[in-house]
């Protein structure tokens, strides 16, 4: 069998990678930010998503997805009561990475990924709906103000006649 050439890989395998993201995903719940190289955190972000997702829903099967990553009984009973209760008003971006200086050793670009813990400002929120209004009403208004200068335009030319 060929091998995969859809992406490069972390690790030598895999199942290697399963493990690795696994296990930083674990560490990230734990402590609630990790350092690590950028390529290993863009990885880990949408499992850890995931994984935040599954725990908001907090029903019996979204548990055992979540046990088939993380192993720790204690830190997935963290992620479904703590971290879970957390992120309840987010839609979303659960994690934030930072980028840092290089890693002094190899010069590798390092990272910081995070849990996002502030609340959600109502504002923004407001905000967005405000937009969202506007933009429906400019393109509501759009037909009649065309329709309204069509008109004028159909009674300037019977004047004219």
């Amino acid at each position: 069998m060929p091998t995969p050439k859809k992406g490069p890989r972390l690790a030598s395998s895999p199942a290697h990678e399963r493990l690795m993201l696994a296990n930083m995903a674990t560490s990230l719940f734990k402590h609630g930010r990790i350092t690590t190289t950028l390529p290993k955190a863009k990885r880990l972000r949408p499992l850890a998503e995931r994984l935040i997702t599954f725990a908001k829903r907090g029903d019996l099967h979204s548990r055992r997805r979540v046990m088939r990553v993380i192993r720790d009984k204690s830190i997935v009973h963290k992620l479904f009561t703590e971290i879970a209760e957390q992120m309840e008003q987010r839609e979303g971006g659960y994690t934030r990475i930072v980028k840092i200086a290089p890693r002094k050793g190899d010069s590798a670009p390092a990272a910081i990924i995070e849990l996002v813990t502030e609340p959600v400002s109502p504002k923004k929120a407001v905000v967005k709906e405000a937009e969202a209004a506007t933009k429906v009403a400019a393109k509501e208004e759009a037909p009649v103000e065309a329709e309204a200068t069509e008109a004028a335009e159909n009674t300037e030319a019977e004047k004219a006649e």
